[in-house]
């Protein structure tokens, strides 16, 4: 996994940068500051601007370790450009990847170290996790919707750093997910997301610099998905 420019600069939306190789309707950039997915966080959206004009980020493509932007126009860029991240929307997934953490920390805790076996989260400010969980109560996941809310108004602190890939292994809790981790990057090292004081795991979106930072969230739902998954809906207050 490439290490992204947003991961170690995550406030810095807006990005003066020059196109190292292009094609119609796509173009990689020598650095950029979007993050183009994955672990069910969506890619960010955005823009490329240039002297001549301007283009929407329609999506991102990994060719051989190197990130490709697809662009909304045909167009061949070349030379010095801008690339500009929607606030909004990143703004919006960070929310919903900092308050799955903290479920996907609450559940860990209260349920026997219950992995993930998937999780979404979606652009109307909702998203769902879901957990290997054969015997859980689900009165009793409905109710982590307080403790939830309670971290959300500790203002923990978020912070990420890395460590190699074997330690993590080694390192009870850090991986969380039933079948998939993030990837490596190519020195052998993962990306860990800590919530002061509450959760440690590995991951490779973009979060909250705090959890105070997200609008309160409801419990909206409890699915049971096949024998052994449940599957947590939650939603911002005010979405």
């Amino acid at each position: 996994m490439p290490r992204y420019f947003c991961h170690d600069h995550p406030e810095t939306l807006t990005l003066a940068t020059t196109v190292v190789d292009a094609r119609p309707g796509a173009v990689r950039l020598a650095d950029h500051p979007f993050y183009p997915g994955g672990g069910g966080q969506l890619g960010d959206r955005g823009r490329i601007v240039w002297a001549g004009g301007e283009a929407e980020v329609a999506g991102f493509d990994l060719v051989d370790g190197a990130l490709w932007l697809r662009l909304a126009a045909p167009v061949v860029l070349s030379g010095a450009v801008e690339a500009r991240v929607d606030p909004a929307f990143r703004r919006l997934m960070r929310e919903l990847h900092t308050d799955l953490h903290i479920v996907n920390a609450l559940v860990f805790q209260q349920f026997d170290g219950a992995l993930v076996t998937g999780a979404q989260m979606n652009e109307d400010g909702t998203a769902r996790v879901d957990f290997d969980l054969p015997d859980a109560d689900n009165d009793r996941l409905r109710a982590l919707e307080p403790a939830i809310n309670d971290v959300i108004r500790q203002d923990l602190a978020v912070a990420a750093f890395h460590m190699p890939i074997d330690e993590a292994r080694a390192t009870p809790g850090l991986l969380r997910s039933r079948s998939v981790a993030p990837p490596p990057t190519e020195d052998g090292m993962i990306r860990i997301v800590e919530i002061a004081g509450l959760d440690r795991q590995a991951c490779g979106g973009t979060h909250l610099a705090a959890t105070g930072g997200s609008r309160p969230v409801r419990v909206l739902k409890i699915d049971n998905k096949g024998r052994h998954n449940r599957r947590i809906r939650i939603g911002l207050v005010g979405t």
